[in-house]
């Protein structure tokens, strides 16, 4: 099993372009099922695994106490292997196929709580320059509100850290000034001075963020980091995406007592009426707002 392990990775890098960190974490849950299914039915033999197999083992992690949203990344990993043997004709059947993922705690359906983004945000804490890359874009998305184009496209000229000022330019080719706070100033200053030398190339231009080909870093590229560092921190990847992080910022802003127009504003909305339908409050939040200051309440 452990080749075809290796075969699967290899794929994951070549033909899907996945990251390093994603590649290992994938890894690691394949090659503890493996273990496990050697250990437990003296076989190597992947043809050998069937649902049941399967479902034991992810009942077993439910006993070891892992978390829910572990549990899902775990079960993800075995699906797209197995998946993946399927489509090859490694094995004639998909065992891991008839196993749906694993129930999650309700969160809000709009935006993350501020824990979990302090959670998506401070998982990314290492040095390399993918690490300071990954960390100053996750920064960026939640202390500013850009759209996920805007970000892209962002460019060094445009950018003032001693200010705390980013320009973008937004839908019907408008431009903004967009805040970049202080948490945001210091990963983009760690990443443009340690990180980003090592990354540019001749294409590079001036954008802010670059690619490990040293070419600026597409949408869909951003967007699959997102996901894969929202899947390393036991977060639901599916769930994790740039548009997630600019609501999260404008109702944590709207919660915390902003004014509506302002974040119209920051958000480069045309119209306070898209605002409005955007942000979004917590029914919690409008529930002890009215149990604090209606008279009858």
């Amino acid at each position: 099993m452990l080749e075809l392990i290796d075969g699967f990775i290899l794929h994951l890098a070549t033909e899907r372009g996945l990251s390093t960190n994603y590649q290992l974490l994938v890894r690691r849950v394949l090659e503890a099922f493996a273990s496990w299914f050697q250990t437990k039915h003296d076989s190597a033999n992947v043809s050998a695994v069937t649902t049941e197999h399967l479902s034991g083992y992810l009942g077993q992690r439910k006993k070891d106490g892992i978390a829910a949203s572990s549990a899902r990344v775990e079960l993800i990993a075995l699906k797209i292997f197995f998946r993946w043997l399927t489509a090859r004709k490694h094995i004639p059947a998909d065992p891991a196929d008839p196993i749906l993922p694993p129930r999650q705690e309700k969160h809000l359906p709009d935006s993350l709580n501020e824990q979990d983004v302090s959670k998506l945000v401070e998982s990314v804490n290492g040095t390399k320059p993918l690490d300071r890359r990954d960390r100053a874009i996750l920064e960026l998305f939640y202390a500013s509100g850009v759209r996920l184009s805007e970000l892209a496209d962002a460019r060094l000229e445009n950018l003032s850290l001693e200010e705390g000022w980013i320009r973008v330019t937004g839908k019907g080719s408008k431009t903004r000034l967009s805040p970049v706070g202080g948490a945001a100033r210091e990963a983009i200053a760690a990443y443009v001075e340690h990180a980003r030398p090592e990354l540019v190339g001749p294409k590079s231009q001036s954008h802010i963020f670059i690619s490990r080909n040293g070419t600026r870093l597409t949408t869909a590229r951003i967007q699959q980091i997102v996901k894969e560092r929202a899947a390393l921190c036991g977060m639901d990847p599916a769930r994790v995406h740039p548009h997630l992080l600019r609501h999260s910022f404008a109702t944590h802003l709207l919660n915390n007592g902003a004014d509506l127009r302002v974040i119209q504003e920051m958000l480069g909305h045309a119209d306070i009426s898209t605002t409005q339908i955007y942000t979004h409050v917590d029914q919690a939040r409008l529930k002890d707002v009215h149990r604090r200051f209606h008279p009858r309440a």
